[in-house]
């Protein structure tokens, strides 16, 4: 076990830090492994054989229509809208336009599913502003930059179907669901930063607006947050599939985006479908490659082996989460979400329960856990994207983060060692 450990994971990390596409990383490392207990011939069948069941989920069609409806609102108008919105029920609070950032970013992240295109929509129309009013660039995409991650959390969210994937069939109703309240406290947490920075800063407070300013703005953007009660409603309602409302997330993304907000034109349609299919490939090679690396994992009995070597460790069940915290913290810092969950899930798991813990707990706090690594250098892809948006240095992004660090490593410590933030909304609905 030993000897496979280390060719797995030493081959892997040899080949990722030689900059070799992650889903060829997972799948030549499983290939070597596999190699050492069998011939090639069924190593190679072995593998193809891994992978192809591995993509042979009824839930994982959920993936490329949730895809394709986030591109569809990403570019239908939907973030000025949301911004509006925000700005007319926060901004006259102190440290008002981040606070909008922070709300913006969480409606649209909630409604994309994507970080990333959070941080470049809302970054876009918020910084500028932002700056107008005496913040640093900086700050400012700090502040867009962590409140984007927080869409991870609440619902839709396309990483909650790949952790129900990797983690044998955790209900993604319930997933979606248990994201509520720890989305939520995420972002009340970076907005109470915000305001402390801004007490202490001295920023400008906006007018407060009049309701017959304030109703209209909240009204244009409904049609865009009702997609989130249409889609996460059926499911909870047991009126379609979290499959199926992906393909109503599309439909209804398409009628908005084209037809109602008239944003999008159809000579448009071919680059939205390319990159959704661009998209969905990348993250159907890794859970192709990754289904085959869980299988050799099993098969060397190596989760049952950390499991066993954290358990010796120590009996202090605080103490070995605090562990699997920092662990996984590290690896966010170096590995994007996807692959992250689809590797470890498997082996931190059976610790995670042998401490009981649910699935779904331990789910939302891996969740947000790598989240924090989507704004941690070196490979925050979220971090690049915001220095990219405000034309800032990245070394300069990292001081304004660190109040923001420690905010959100309150919130996960708060729900590593609450079950009941993650559980008791889905216990509530009989998920």
């Amino acid at each position: 076990m030993e000897l496979s450990a280390l060719v797995l994971l030493g081959l892997f990390f040899i080949l990722l830090f030689l900059n070799v596409p992650i889903s060829f990383c997972i799948g030549l490392a499983t290939l070597a492994t596999m190699l050492l207990s069998m011939d090639v011939l069924p190593a190679i069948t072995t593998l193809a054989q891994r992978m192809a069941g591995g993509l042979n989920s009824f839930a994982l069609l959920a993936i490329p229509f949730f895809v394709l409806s986030g591109l569809l609102m990403g570019r239908g108008g939907i973030a000025k809208r949301l911004i509006e919105c925000a700005m007319a029920l926060v901004g006259a609070l102190p440290g008002g336009l981040a606070l909008v950032n922070v709300v913006s970013c969480m409606l649209f992240g909630a409604i994309s599913g994507s970080a990333v295109a959070a941080t470049s929509a809302i970054g876009s129309f918020m910084l500028p502003e932002m700056k107008k009013q005496g913040y640093d660039d900086n700050y400012s995409a700090a502040v867009t930059a962590a409140a984007s991650t927080t869409g991870l959390l609440i619902p839709p969210s396309n990483i909650m179907i790949v952790y129900a994937i990797a983690s044998g069939g955790v209900s993604i109703a319930a997933l979606f669901v248990a994201g509520y309240l720890p989305g939520i406290l995420l972002g009340l947490a970076l907005m109470v930063v915000c305001a402390g920075y801004a007490k202490i800063k001295g920023f400008p407070v906006a007018a407060r607006l009049p309701l017959s300013v304030v109703i209209p703005k909240v009204a244009a953007a409904i049609p865009s947050m009702l997609m989130i009660v249409l889609v996460i409603g059926g499911i909870i309602s047991g009126a379609f599939t979290a499959t199926e409302a992906g393909a109503i997330a599309v439909v209804y993304s398409f009628v908005l985006a084209v037809m109602i907000y008239k944003e999008v034109a159809l000579a448009d349609l071919g680059k939205i479908l390319l990159k959704s299919t661009e998209t969905t490939a990348i993250v159907l090679a890794l859970i192709a490659t990754s289904a085959a690396m869980s299988w050799i994992l099993s098969y060397e009995n190596i989760p049952q082996s950390v499991s066993a070597g954290l358990l010796t460790l120590s009996e202090n069940p605080i103490l070995i989460l605090l562990l699997i915290n920092v662990i996984l913290l590290i690896v966010g810092a170096f590995m994007d979400m996807t692959p992250a969950v689809l590797i470890f899930t498997p082996i931190f798991l059976p610790v995670a329960m042998e401490l009981g813990l649910s699935p779904l707990h331990f789910g939302i706090m891996m969740i947000l856990n790598l989240s924090i690594g989507l704004i941690s250098p070196p490979v925050g892809s979220v971090l690049f994207v915001a220095c990219a948006v405000a034309k800032v240095k990245l070394e300069q992004l990292l001081r304004p983060l660190l109040p923001m660090y420690l905010a959100m490593i309150v919130v996960l410590l708060l729900i590593t060692y609450v079950p009941a933030i993650s559980e008791w909304l889905p216990a509530a609905l009989g998920l």
